[in-house]
């Protein structure tokens, strides 16, 4: 049943429908593919939008970790004011329809920092957005893209948010020591995905710890920083002549494990407590669209 299901998955990444994650599907509007390419390609060249984008405070990038890292604080800056995120949903929900209210609660229950995904040196943005998409279908909240050597292409570490990708949390860096420090000192070893004689397979890992599931360029692979500076070398076990996926169905194939083991173990991959819950859910309301961040600016003042 489980083999099924991942081969499912890698047909899924091209149609975008994944029949057994129902509650888990995208929230964004239904687009063509260019038009997904598009947003990622403006997402990863227009650094001046970033600011624009951002809603709710951010936590300081390093920290000592007392529990499993979580970005969000739980105040949105207005002109003036602060707001709690109880206070973002008493006031923007009420303009929503009851469906998409209900969808949003839906996501944020099934929303997961256990697992993270980093994309190191892809150089075609229609790969970042296949991986963008299976990482949010799947549960993963956090996606980390770090430039290739050959193309600064995305600048300096930060947080942004864009259009079908918008419901993820998305961080640029510039090299993959800058990426995995940064991710080490949140609690998540590093793993690699590598073909190699010390590779685990996936099969094999342990899903019980957080983990930052790391792959790479779609000719050259993991770089040999990245492999370096990693915790551990990862393999997908494969039965065929040809021995390699696309990136982005490796990407959803590696990410389906700890999903399906903390489903099977634990009943459900969502790890956010209440007031996590109900911090992401504010979030989400004010990414809902525009109006949504002018009630609450409003009801501020």
């Amino acid at each position: 049943m489980q083999c099924l299901y991942v081969v499912e998955l890698a047909r899924s990444i091209r149609t975008r429908s994944i029949s057994a994650v129902q509650e888990l599907a995208p929230l964004e509007d239904e687009s063509s593919e260019d038009s997904a390419k598009d947003n990622v390609e403006h997402l990863l060249t227009h650094q001046d939008d970033i600011a624009r984008l951002m809603k709710l405070e951010r936590k300081s990038e390093i920290v000592v970790p007392s529990k499993r890292w979580f970005p969000y604080l739980n105040r949105f800056r207005c002109e003036t004011e602060y707001l709690r995120s109880s206070e973002v949903i008493e006031v923007v929900e009420p303009i929503l329809k009851e469906e998409r209210k209900e969808r949003l609660k839906g996501v944020v229950r099934n929303r997961s920092y256990f697992v993270c995904l980093v994309v190191e040196g892809l150089s075609d943005f229609g790969n970042v957005s296949a991986t963008f998409r299976s990482a949010h279908a799947l549960g993963l909240q956090s996606v980390h893209l770090v430039s290739s050597d050959s193309s600064k292409r995305y600048k300096e570490n930060c947080h942004v948010i864009m259009g079908a990708e918008k419901w993820l949390d998305i961080e640029l860096w510039n090299s993959p020591e800058e990426c995995f420090e940064i991710l080490k000192s949140r609690g998540y070893p590093i793993a690699t995905t590598h073909v190699g004689m010390d590779a685990v397979s996936t099969y094999d890992m342990d899903w019980s710890r957080p983990t930052a599931i790391v792959v790479g360029n779609e000719n050259r692979g993991i770089s040999d920083e990245a492999l370096e500076l990693s915790d551990l070398h990862c393999i997908i076990s494969m039965k065929g002549i040809v021995d390699s996926f696309n990136v982005s169905m490796a990407a959803g194939i590696v990410m389906h494990h700890p999903v399906c083991y903390r489903t099977t173990r634990l009943g459900s991959h969502g790890d956010l407590n209440e007031e996590e819950s109900q911090i992401l859910l504010a979030e989400f309301l004010l990414l809902h669209n525009n109006s949504a961040v002018s009630v609450a600016n409003e009801y501020a003042e």
